[in-house]
């Protein structure tokens, strides 16, 4: 039997999340593990009158593609999935993995390979999404290996899933409108500002927003989402940052972050586990050392690590930073194969400074919104 609560997030994925309408392209991609909502998904979005297209993917072949293929296979990019990217009016992510950790082993310069050949497809996704031609959506479906990684029960992890994703489960769109309102209204405050200053445990860092966009992300294009990001100025970035949690990309998690920048480059870097990896990616091409996005973790829903940076990006009283592709619609110009998201927790002695002023102390707004 399935939970009741797929069918409501397949809902609010559909009808709120892109607001699918008749005649709407839709692609729906994910992992076959996924499959209780990639159903649900798929029927909601022909229930709206869009035309969907599913493409989901089989446990292991990841694995399968780094063990077998060769550069030039690595480096191919499918035409069909080229199309629709191009053209389509909606894509629909369900990541559902049956073992995070598949890709562990793989030589971190074949990643780097294979993601070297995904930057067009990169650069239209963040183009198409910008000017509003394709809304899109991320999100998971709780498995036992997510569960796993973030140290509880399938059903507890069930929960924390279901209880982000919707906190209001009789009126989980209302719920969104009402926090999408409230977030906009930091949005607005931080609208014409110039400077940014972040401090915290082994981090001071200085950027600058200066000509850019905040954006209210509200679960239209993440879900559960709760952040309020921009793309800072790309050769504007100073000082150093140490990462509070892991930083996972592509399976691989490395731990002990610390990144030091001038003029807006990744200078040095250094880890506790998986440097090398580390260091490779950030050579993945020229724009891997400049940061892509700036954000505060807003969803009180959420508010510990599971591993997982859909739900841990969102984490109330935290910043993130993604060194790499930046969003258009924020004025970012940074264009990269990758976009990685790396999370310091403010909660303890964090404060963020804006054109100095005090907005944000121990994980807290200092300004009433």
């Amino acid at each position: 039997m399935t939970d009741p609560r797929v069918e409501k997030l397949a809902d609010v994925l559909v009808n709120y999340s892109v607001a699918v309408q008749p005649g709407d392209k839709v692609l729906i991609e994910g992992d076959t593990p996924a499959s209780p909502l990639l159903r649900a998904v798929y029927a909601r979005v022909l229930q709206a009158g869009g035309l969907p297209l599913m493409l989901a993917s089989l446990p292991g072949t990841d694995e399968l593609l780094f063990r077998h293929a060769s550069d030039e296979q690595l480096q191919h990019v499918p035409a069909p999935l080229q199309l629709a990217l191009e053209t389509y009016d909606a894509t629909i992510g369900i990541k559902g993995t049956d073992n995070t950790k598949v890709l562990s082993g793989v030589d971190p310069a074949r990643m780097v390979l294979h993601n070297q050949a995904q930057t067009e497809l990169m650069k239209t996704f963040m183009q198409r999404s910008a000017s509003g031609e394709l809304r899109w959506v991320t999100t998971l479906f709780p498995t036992n290996a997510y569960a796993q990684d973030a140290e509880m029960s399938l059903s507890e992890y069930e929960d924390f899933v279901y209880g982000a994703c919707m906190p209001d489960i009789d009126d989980p769109v209302g719920y969104w409108q009402r926090f999408s309102a409230w977030q906009q209204e930091i949005v607005d405050w931080l609208a014409g500002k110039e400077r940014v200053r972040v401090l915290g445990p082994q981090t001071d860092l200085r950027l600058s927003i200066a000509g850019r966009t905040f954006v209210n992300s509200d679960g239209r294009h993440n879900m559960p989402s709760g952040e309020v990001f921009t793309g800072p100025v790309e050769n504007n970035v100073e000082g150093h940052v140490h990462f509070s949690y892991p930083a996972i990309h592509q399976g691989r998690e490395v731990t002990g972050v610390q990144l030091w920048f001038e003029r807006g480059r990744v200078v040095k870097a250094s880890a506790e586990k998986n440097e090398d990896f580390l260091l490779q990616t950030l050579d993945t091409d020229a724009g891997a050392r400049y940061v892509g996005e700036f954000a505060i973790g807003t969803n009180e829903g959420i508010s510990r690590f599971t591993r997982q940076i859909l739900f841990d990006e969102k984490i109330s009283g935290s910043f993130h930073m993604a060194i790499g592709a930046g969003y258009p619609e924020t004025g970012s110009q940074n264009e990269s194969a990758i976009h990685w998201d790396m999370i310091c927790d403010l909660r303890d002695g964090g404060e963020i400074w804006v054109d100095d002023e005090l907005l944000y102390e121990n994980g807290r707004f200092v300004i009433e919104f």
